[in-house]
């Protein structure tokens, strides 16, 4: 802790003028919001000594030239630290990479960088030096691993097309057959795993039937790899996903698991006897969360391994000694680090951390840990520690200005009844002057998924609503992750049912405790969050204003061309056409005559999750009704927007149109001093 002092004279930071360091904390701005630095590409070494992270930034000098092709949206400067603290030391130049690894001997530090168009393999010693590029295959290296004895990498490439169907495809014949070889709704390729010798240079390719491999891992030993991959590339059939092995020396490859539950993110453990993996069910696609599971490679026996962990599990890493496992895990609003025994299955909570702790990386021998910390009201920063000591060092502090000159929102967790009597939990943000007894305009959050969930971590957008006097409800309704399975399935079938009357039953608690005032409610979604929120307006007239983004208001329409599994499966059940009713009944489009609420609309073009004509379908609806709507859809953006300039006007334009509606101002929001961000220089108020 000592050392982090020091951390400030080698990170950038974006903060106000030296003038404004000893003003009062002042409210949260859009612009604050985007300069939050984040947190990425984080390692540590075999050994526990080091620490290899990004800082990641928007990018503000990008031109939109360069974003119609493809241009990267944020700016990254890479760092090694000592795991115990101190200053770090940039550790990539401009060129900058990808895919980052320590090799296990903690020798080098491999990256993939592009040549010719096509990502290769570089290596540098970690002692420092220049990266030189280590692979050279015609088509490229996507996901690649180190043998355990730091001889060989193992990688996928895509397979080349034949050298006359190639020429074909450049003259333009370039029609894509849907759902067809490697095909889905877009193009696709089969890849295939190679080895990569790193003394002798030479690659020998180690599978050659047609698959689609997502994920895969070596054995100890390097003789055999277990693969995630499927035959098929269809949009909604992710359930075809299955375990194989594959004996290096040999090629053969033998099938592990044959199901309908989409298995994925295997790992070996460290005495190679056992293959340990995340999937919700072994027999079918079940709406439950993720499980972990066993697997004998030889006798092909499987074993669920969590049955007595309710919550998400994210990311797990296998003990040294084969006995266990550990994992990152979210229980309602906080995530922590938890351990499972293989004997018995036996769960311990290792640390209790009220928010959320996310392990990035263990060291080889699984003493040491890299976590990243973050809460309602501290953006996230990088510790180390012993895995089963709760002493930790902190080695960044990238948003000191936030913590130091922000007024930030106060947080409650909170429950409450809803219609049916089920206890539902939701996060509650009060502006930072709030006063009890006080009636606020009250944002209704609501959220992605359906099996999403809002937890204890930093979302910058409550401290900016808080800031222009806004208290916001954010439920876990039913269908919310991070609790049990059964509130997971609470919304089967039911679409809009018990979802909405969860929302509303925590409205009314707030308006009942005189937090929130009646006559100016708002809400916003994004995703599910959009679907529902669309939904809400449909069902009631009181809300003032409504913000609602990568929408579906019509699931008929939208059953071929997005995201529709669980939608068949779960939400409404069966197809259009064996249950036509349903799903006009569960359409926000086919209610849209009652929506009184002015509503904003947004969507990304390149969406694939939900289309952009269900935006566009909502808001014609709309515009014919003669009701208050406006429409923002913006270019290259997928389900989640990168761009800075676009983010910006979105949170722009919801906050303008929500205080127009809400509270009757015109607001206009600050100019933002873009000449300024080329030459951001560290700020001097902790030197």
């Amino acid at each position: 802790m000592k050392n982090v002092r020091a951390l400030y004279l080698l990170l950038v930071f974006v903060s106000l003028p030296l003038t404004a360091f000893a003003a009062e904390p002042r409210p949260m701005t859009i612009d604050d919001w985007l300069n939050i630095v984040r947190i990425d590409d984080v390692m540590i070494s075999p050994d526990g000594k080091q620490v290899f992270f990004a800082k990641t930034e928007y990018d503000w000098t990008i031109k939109d030239s360069e974003l119609s092709k493809g241009g990267y949206k944020d700016k990254k400067t890479f760092y090694m630290v000592s795991a115990q603290g101190g200053d770090p030391v940039q550790f990539i130049g401009e060129a900058g990479g990808s895919s980052f690894q320590f090799s296990p001997s903690g020798e080098f530090l491999s990256l993939r960088r592009r040549v010719d168009g096509k990502s290769q393999v570089f290596l540098m010693p970690t002692s420092g030096g220049e990266a030189i590029q280590l692979t050279k295959h015609k088509e490229g290296v996507s996901a690649y691993r180190w043998s355990d004895d730091s001889s060989k990498l193992f990688f996928l490439a895509d397979q080349a097309l034949p050298e006359e169907e190639e020429k074909l495809r450049k003259a333009g014949y370039d029609a894509i057959f849907v759902d067809e070889a490697p095909n889905g709704q877009e193009e696709g390729k089969w890849n295939h795993l190679w080895s990569f010798d790193r003394l002798s240079k030479q690659e020998k390719q180690l599978t050659s039937e047609p698959l689609i491999i997502r994920r895969f891992d070596p054995s100890p030993d390097g003789q055999k790899i277990v693969l995630a991959a499927r035959s098929e590339n269809r949009r909604n059939q992710q359930y075809l996903s299955e375990l194989y092995l594959l004996d290096v020396a040999s090629g053969t490859r033998s099938r592990l698991t044959e199901n309908e539950a989409p298995e994925s993110s295997p790992r070996w453990s460290p005495n190679g006897s056992t293959i340990a993996y995340l999937a919700p069910d072994d027999k079918t696609w079940e709406l439950r969360q993720d499980k972990i599971w066993l697997i004998d490679p030889d006798t092909r026996m499987i074993r669920l391994l969590t049955p007595k962990f309710e919550g998400e599990i994210r990311t797990f890493f296998w003990a040294s000694d084969s006995q266990s496992i550990l994992f990152s895990g979210q229980q309602k609003t906080n995530t922590n680090l938890y351990r499972v025994n293989l004997a018995d299955g036996a769960v311990t909570q290792l640390t209790s951390h009220e928010g959320r702790l996310q392990i990035e990386d263990l060291s080889t021998d699984r003493s040491q840990m890299v976590y990243t910390v973050s809460s309602f009201d501290k953006p996230a920063d990088l510790y180390s520690s012993a895995v089963f000591d709760a002493s930790p060092v902190q080695l960044t502090s990238f948003n000191p200005w936030f913590e130091k000159e922000i007024q930030k929102a106060k947080m409650r967790v909170i429950q409450w009844k809803s219609k049916d009597g089920l206890e539902i939990e939701g996060l509650l943000h009060l502006p930072p002057d709030y006063r009890e007894g006080e009636a606020v305009p009250l944002m209704l959050n609501i959220h992605g998924g359906p099996a999403g969930s809002f937890d204890n971590s930093f979302v910058a957008r409550y401290h900016v609503y808080a800031g222009l006097g806004y208290a916001s409800l954010s439920p876990n309704v039913r269908g919310s992750s991070g609790y049990t399975d059964a509130l997971l399935r609470g919304n089967m079938n039911d679409l809009g049912g018990g979802d909405y009357e969860d929302l509303m039953s925590g409205v009314d608690s707030l308006i009942a405790q005189g937090i929130a005032d009646p006559d100016r409610l708002a809400l916003r979604g994004w995703s599910y969050g959009g679907i529902l929120g669309g939904w809400t307006i449909t069902q009631t007239s009181r809300f003032k204003a409504a913000s609602v983004g990568a929408m579906v208001s019509d699931w008929t329409s939208e059953y071929g061309p997005g995201f529709n599994h669980d939608v068949r499966l779960w939400y409404i059940g069966g197809t259009p056409w064996e249950n036509p009713e349903e799903y006009r009944r569960m359409s926000a489009l086919t209610h849209v005559g009652n929506v009184t609420t002015p509503t904003i609309i947004f969507h990304g073009l390149k969406d694939t999750t939900d289309t952009e004509p269900q935006s566009m379908m909502f808001f014609t609806a709309l515009k014919d009704l003669g009701r208050e709507v406006r429409y923002l859809k913006f270019p290259r953006e997928p389900h989640g927007f990168d761009e800075p300039r676009h983010v910006r006007t979105l949170v722009i334009e919801e906050i303008r149109w929500m205080e127009k509606h809400v509270r009757g101002n015109d607001w206009q929001p600050p100019e933002r001093p873009e000449e300024d961000d080329d030459k951001k220089e560290g700020s001097a108020q902790d030197q």
